[in-house]
């Protein structure tokens, strides 16, 4: 087959009236003018994110559902099993959300499915060990929204649900008791494309401001968190540019020490 190769017509004129007004140079102006990125807030959002660029968490449909059932399972001393995926989003989705109820006074039980035996998502197997650990509030990072047939066997198991993702759901959502996914068709969230990592720090945000928290409590995971929605592949713009500005700088100093050990040996810095 044939390929075709177009040359992008940029707009000139756009161009030098970014570059003047902004006091940029033409290379980095040709990209906004590109990506569209041409309002004064836009380009604020895009060259220097803050935190108070993040949106309200509780316009998350659910979001203050999951919240007080989360506040209640910290204050009950309930057992919560995270389940995730295996990927890099899933990974740190998990240590995210694991990190954060842990400084609650939670020793939550993380729950990575088996590439090879189990594959992707929510599985019976898997739910029936979470059972017998005695668990009694599930909450999936990064998967969930297609796990119907399995979420109705927690159900049946006394297992309640929160669904946390970022997938495209079905036609029809599973019977979580609540489902936090941007992608929801009657989502009135105003971006859709964050991470799953993104969505669980959206989560914990909530929380934060529910508990009144100070913001550096969901804050300070910004370099995980960047460093899941950056390998994910999502479009860096809005809440993802946000996070991946603000995380870079992060993790700079980071007091992970995985994640130091890591930078250290690799020599990034």
């Amino acid at each position: 087959m044939n390929k075709e190769w177009r040359i992008y017509e940029t707009n000139e004129i756009e161009v030098e009236k970014v570059m003047n007004k902004y006091s940029l140079n033409k290379l980095l102006a040709t990209i906004l003018v590109n990506r569209d990125i041409i309002k004064e807030e836009d380009i604020k959002l895009f060259l220097k994110p803050t935190r108070g660029d993040f949106h309200d968490p509780f316009l998350i449909k659910d979001m203050e559902k999951a919240v007080d059932k989360i506040i209640n399972a910290i204050d009950n001393k309930q057992k919560i099993t995270i389940f995730g995926d295996y990927d890099v989003d899933g990974i740190t989705s998990i240590t995210v959300l694991k990190s954060f109820l842990k400084d609650r006074g939670i020793d939550s039980v993380a729950y990575i499915p088996n590439r090879l035996e189990e594959g992707y998502g929510l599985n019976k197997k898997a739910i029936d060990k979470i059972a017998k650990n005695g668990c009694e509030l599930m909450i999936t990072v990064d998967c969930g929204i297609s796990g119907i047939e399995e979420i109705k066997y927690a159900n049946s198991l006394g297992i309640e649900t929160i669904v946390t993702d970022h997938h495209e759901p079905g036609h029809i959502l599973p019977n979580a008791y609540a489902i936090i996914d941007n992608k929801r068709k009657d989502s009135i969230y105003p971006f859709r494309e964050l991470a799953g990592v993104g969505v669980v720090f959206k989560l914990i945000q909530a929380i934060s401001i529910k508990l009144g928290l100070r913001e550096e409590e969901y804050l300070k995971y910004l370099d995980i968190v960047c460093i899941g929605t950056i390998s994910d592949i999502v479009p860096l713009v809005d809440e993802n540019r946000v996070i991946a500005k603000l995380g870079l700088m992060l993790i700079e100093q980071t007091r992970n020490i995985g994640l130091k050990g890591i930078i250290d040996s690799s020599r990034i810095f």
